[in-house]
């Protein structure tokens, strides 16, 4: 295993997705890089007044602020790579704000065309405190981690993609947790940034406390994964995601996917699957912003396992016969 380090300079980061990018960084299955992300906006200096303007990395950013991309020797499409996230860390200092843009939520609210609110966070150890004295405990992520999409040309850093990922804004993808990422191009072509401290299921103001961030990460090559779109291991279970304009779309896709998962892991019909998700599996709505909703599907840990068969050989307790005879109802 080699190490790398890829710090956010004006040559190492872009505000767009695109196939044709060349590669900042290029490294080998099992490597692990060490990856330094400006905040969503690309801030080049801290905000010391709510809503001030600051020098940023883009003039006029279209997207968010990433770096990348990194290409990963042998990975084909088809493949997935597998990003694990080791160490995430804020570095220091956050914001939020919320209204003067157009979302449901926002005209809902009345707050489409203003106000705004601004809060300004400091971020040390596992606590963020805003200007005015709230407080909020972190749980740092990367809201956009994502392959380069196969169609040529630029594609926009906002809505998340369910064949590259990108801003999937899932804030179960804390450290400890491996996401598998669809390849679509030669070399996968990986892009990271969005830092966020700590994010509510939904995002539901449009942002969450945007960070800087340092990430480490070891990427791999892997094949035959149960699941052939966006899923992870996490400290908190098994991972699906689904994400569309359409709210039904993206459930069922994400909980299409946990099915799959589920057969394959146990040897399960569809049906049977759907069943068992239906007494273990939460959904949560990963974002409603980003021009898109997001759903994720959660098999948290100990939620569902198979219980141990007893031997008959063995000579195994005796017990009057009931429905979980049915061999189609075994413990789970």
């Amino acid at each position: 295993m080699t190490e790398h380090e890829i710090d956010a300079t004006p040559g190492t980061t872009v505000d767009v997705l695109d196939r044709s990018h060349t590669p900042r960084l290029t490294v080998d299955p099992g490597d692990r890089v060490t990856v330094t992300s400006l905040d969503a906006s690309g801030y080049l200096e801290r905000q010391t007044v709510p809503g001030e303007r600051r020098p940023t990395m883009f003039a006029e950013p279209r997207g968010h602020c990433l770096t990348g991309p990194l290409e990963v020797r042998g990975a084909r499409p088809g493949d997935h790579l597998a990003v694990h996230f080791e160490e995430v860390v804020p570095l220091g200092w956050g914001w939020t704000a919320t209204g003067g843009r157009h979302t449901p939520v926002n005209d809902r609210l009345g707050v489409g065309d203003g106000p705004t609110a601004w809060l300004l966070w400091d971020v040390e150890d596992d606590v963020a405190t805003e200007s005015r004295g709230f407080r909020c405990p972190t749980a740092p992520f990367l809201g956009v981690v994502g392959t380069a999409p196969a169609e040529p040309g630029e594609h926009s850093t906002i809505p998340p993609r369910p064949g590259t990922g990108g801003n999937l804004d899932c804030r179960e993808l804390v450290a400890g947790s491996t996401l598998y990422l669809p390849v679509e191009v030669p070399g996968g072509l990986l892009y990271l940034g969005d830092g966020h401290a700590a994010q509510g299921d939904g995002e539901v103001g449009g942002t969450a406390i945007e960070c800087p961030m340092r990430t480490v990460v070891t990427v791999d090559v892997v094949t035959d994964r149960p699941v052939p779109g966006v899923h992870a291991e996490t400290p908190g279970g098994l991972v699906t995601l689904g994400v569309d304009t359409d709210l039904e779309v993206a459930t069922g896709d994400a909980v299409e996917a946990m099915c799959r998962w589920l057969g394959a892991l146990h040897g399960l019909d569809t049906a049977t699957a759907l069943a068992l998700a239906s007494t273990a599996v939460d959904l949560r709505v990963t974002q409603v912003v980003n021009r898109t909703w997001g759903v994720h599907a959660v098999l948290a840990p100990g939620r569902l396992e198979r219980a141990p068969q007893p031997s008959r050989a063995a000579g195994g307790s005796r017990r009057a016969p009931g429905p979980s005879d049915d061999s189609t109802s075994s413990a789970l």
